[in-house]
């Protein structure tokens, strides 16, 4: 391992926290001051480019396979490395933030894969990001044992056989890390959160019989999968672990990604683990490229997008196409129920409608799926194994049946479905209450029997914003105008200061959160993401 010269990385405004001492050591800064030092320009020139070809979009309203990389996509002799024998089974794959009992219950829950969340399930409080590390650390040497104070109940790792494999996913680009600064400038997050955790993990992870794995979020080109590869290279170097030891599971959760898979695999191919389709950050990308485009691309509420909407289905079945035909793993999209512990047909009918989620998903070719719930796990699991048997995947089904043109993939207006009032009416329900836990730290949210995390807030504003500017009536004959999105989203907030009385009321964010939602959904300048207002109000 390189010798680090002592680290030009500052912390700024966090108050000190238990055993941050050894997370931010000397040794561990050093390597992300290094990172950040060889790749933060890049980062900074990619989002640029997003800027640019956001624009391209707003003055073509279309886009299009890159013309400049049809070479890569008509070589049909590369492919991405062999996936490790610990990934080698995803066919059930649970998501969650890292707190402590998270942790436990995430590994322990019968999934084969934990998604260890830092990004959208997760608020970037500095206690979460260096509380977070440490809570892997923990359960990396098999110290994370807990006791709840509140209900007295202890949670303790099963045998190490047992436990599902860490995929851990750092933040997207567009997010800095304002207690972490070199030069009086803040790190990105997604370099502090990917550079802690590779620096102390790498090694310790191939002991285990196991490896560094990620998720790369908000990927919205293959130049950004190029840093990341890059990334990578150094990082291995550095620590004096193989080159390829690292594997990278990317979602396809933006809409200019979809256009470029392939290449993506192509950038990442001696890295690349597979694919992932992420369902309400893509719908969120789709408006937010799209949102000037006219009426041909109002999306109706959120909640009927279903998978089987014919753009959907193209997304989805190119992805598994695109995977299979370069040997990577294609994985599912999110089952976001939440049992009831009070209402047994909610759940009858919740569980039914997973399963056929699950089941369509296993049809399609996909190697396994997203759940946000432990109880869902068996769910899943027997849906993929109807379809798998004892085979670890199906990357043997080509899918060559699929051919899907480019307009396909932003065929919205092929949706047989329009905007309502009660679709309005739940956006604010959802933006307001996510928001308000957002901003006391909490990233993952069980709002209405669902796991809300920031892609469903991003929708939810999104939507009304695209609903105000095109000009939306109803079916009650109101039309979508910043008044009545007022209107409305005061009204969920006397009704949740009526449910939840005054004084939680008063001890919690609703005022805030009800501020922030109007804010990002009326403002003419539309914000790129949510959590970048969201994180200047964020304490801690």
């Amino acid at each position: 391992m390189s010798a680090p010269a002592p680290s030009p990385l500052v912390v700024v405004d966090a108050e000190p926290l238990p055993r941050q001492e050894e997370v931010l050591t000397e040794a561990a800064l050093a390597f992300v001051a290094e990172l950040h030092r060889r790749f933060t320009p890049r980062r900074d020139e990619l989002l640029a480019r997003r800027a640019e070809r956001r624009a391209e979009i707003a003055r073509t309203s279309t886009l299009d396979f890159l013309p400049e990389t049809a070479a890569i996509r008509a070589d049909d002799s590369w492919k991405v490395a062999p996936a490790p024998a610990a990934l080698n089974d995803r066919r059930v794959e649970i998501t969650g933030p890292t707190d402590r009992k998270m942790t436990i219950n995430a590994l322990n829950s019968g999934a084969k894969v934990w998604l260890a969340d830092f990004e959208d399930a997760s608020a970037p409080t500095w206690e979460n990001v260096v509380l977070g590390q440490v809570n892997l650390i923990d359960a990396y040497t098999r110290n994370i044992d807990f006791t709840d104070a509140r209900t007295g109940k202890s949670y303790a790792l099963k045998p190490a056989e047992e436990l599902a494999t860490v995929v851990m996913r750092p933040r997207g680009w567009h997010l800095e890390e304002r207690h972490l600064a070199f030069e009086g400038r803040a790190v990105p997050g997604a370099l502090v959160d990917f550079g802690l955790y590779f620096f102390h993990n790498a090694q310790r992870l191939i002991d285990l019989g196991k490896g560094p794995y990620f998720y790369l979020p908000k990927t919205e080109s293959h130049l950004e999968a190029r840093l990341w590869n890059d990334i990578f290279v150094f990082a291995q170097e550095y620590v004096g672990i193989p080159r390829g030891t690292v594997r990278a599971t990317v979602l396809i959760e933006t809409i200019t990604a979809a256009y470029e898979m392939e290449e993506i695999l192509y950038e990442l191919r001696e890295h690349a683990a597979g694919l992932n389709a992420g369902r309400w950050d893509y719908l969120f990308s789709i408006v937010k490229n799209f949102r000037d485009g006219g009426q041909k691309f109002v999306l109706p509420d959120r909640n009927a997008v279903t998978m089987t909407a014919p753009f959907m289905r193209a997304y989805t079945e190119l992805l598994v196409r695109t995977c299979h035909k370069r040997g990577a793993h294609a994985i599912g999209g999110m089952a976001a129920f939440i049992p009831s512990r009070k209402d047994a047909e909610v759940n009858k009918v919740a569980f039914e409608k997973v399963k056929a989620d699950k089941d369509r998903e296993a049809g399609d070719g996909f190697d396994g799926s997203w759940v946000a719930h432990p109880d869902l796990v068996p769910i899943a699991m027997a849906s993929f194994d109807a379809v798998l048997g004892d085979k670890p995947n199906q990357k043997d089904r080509l899918r060559e049946d699929v051919s899907v043109a480019p307009g396909d993939l932003i065929a919205i207006d092929s949706l047989d479905a329009k905007p309502t009032y009660d679709g309005l009416r739940n956006a604010a329900q959802v933006g307001i209450r996510y928001i308000e836990a957002w901003l006391r730290g909490l990233g993952a949210v069980a709002i209405f029997n669902l796991m809300e995390d920031a892609a469903t807030a991003e929708i939810s504003r999104s939507q009304i914003w695209q609903w105000i500017n095109a000009g939306v009536v109803f079916e009650n004959g109101e039309t979508a105008t910043p008044e009545l999105a007022r209107k409305v989203a005061a009204e969920e907030l006397a009704a949740i200061r009526a449910e939840i009385g005054e004084k939680a009321f008063a001890a919690g964010k609703w005022q805030q959160a009800h501020d922030l939602l109007l804010h990002v959904s009326l403002d003419a300048d539309y914000a790129d993401f949510l959590t970048l207002p969201a994180y200047e109000q964020l304490v801690g």
